[in-house]
């Protein structure tokens, strides 16, 4: 049994990382977003609110919320992109890293980081397509070669 890509899991490998791109900004951005949630609530004492007494967009104490708590969504919204960051990884991880990266599984557990450590993700979203693809030229390098050899 061969470990690692393999040239039918091509196409799978460049949609995951299609999906994984706009996913590690999207959960970046939304990362960012709650570092300035937990900033204003464990800081200040306040949440975002939208839509209450205090106008449009505020920061409004947390017992006084009347509108829309924009904390409490950045929180939700970010958690599931989170987990659609992950589990791209976890493809990425099965179908391109495994058996083509010593210490693959250390690969996605630090890829699996971009949600959790701020700007993290923004850095990911240039380097694993790069890393991927690498991975890709490398397997249809061999490929070839192999074709090449056989028909000698």
């Amino acid at each position: 049994m061969v470990i690692g890509p393999q040239p039918r899991d091509v196409p799978l490998i460049r949609r995951t990382l299609s999906v994984f791109k706009v996913s590690s900004i999207v959960t970046g951005i939304f990362l960012l977003g709650l570092v300035v949630m937990m900033v204003t609530r464990y800081g200040f004492g306040r949440d975002i609110e939208l839509g209450g007494e205090s106008g449009f967009l505020a920061l409004t104490p947390i017992d006084t919320l009347t509108g829309v708590n924009v904390s409490i969504l950045l929180l939700t919204i970010h958690g599931w992109l989170y987990v659609l960051y992950l589990a791209c990884d976890f493809v990425l991880w099965r179908v391109a890293y495994q058996g083509a990266v010593p210490w693959a599984f250390l690969r996605f557990l630090w890829i699996a980081m971009g949600g959790i450590v701020p700007f993290l993700s923004f850095y990911f979203e240039r380097q694993v397509p790069r890393e991927v693809e690498a991975i890709i030229a490398s397997m249809q390098a061999a490929r070839e070669t192999e074709s090449a050899e056989t028909t000698a």
